[in-house]
């Protein structure tokens, strides 16, 4: 159940961040998008001292790491 998991919260966090960012991308991009997301967001909030605990708290993680994603991408392309 765990992978299922993990995808849910890929396809969910990917589909909020291209949303927030105002990217336009398909049901696997939002997947991979969100999937690398979390664990940027996993990194991120592990350097900070945060803790995600339950759906929500993993969804925010995850959509955070994300957006992060998707702006560093945009970062590097316009370079």
């Amino acid at each position: 159940m765990g992978i299922i998991y993990w995808i849910i919260i890929g396809l969910v966090a990917g589909f909020i961040a291209a949303q927030i960012m105002g990217s336009k991308s398909d049901l696997l991009t939002n997947l991979i998008v969100g999937v690398v997301g979390a664990v940027i967001g996993g990194f991120l909030a592990g350097l900070l001292g945060i803790a995600a605990y339950g759906l929500i708290g993993q969804l925010v993680v995850a959509t955070v790491g994300a957006v992060v994603l998707i702006w560093g991408l945009r970062f590097i392309k316009s370079r």
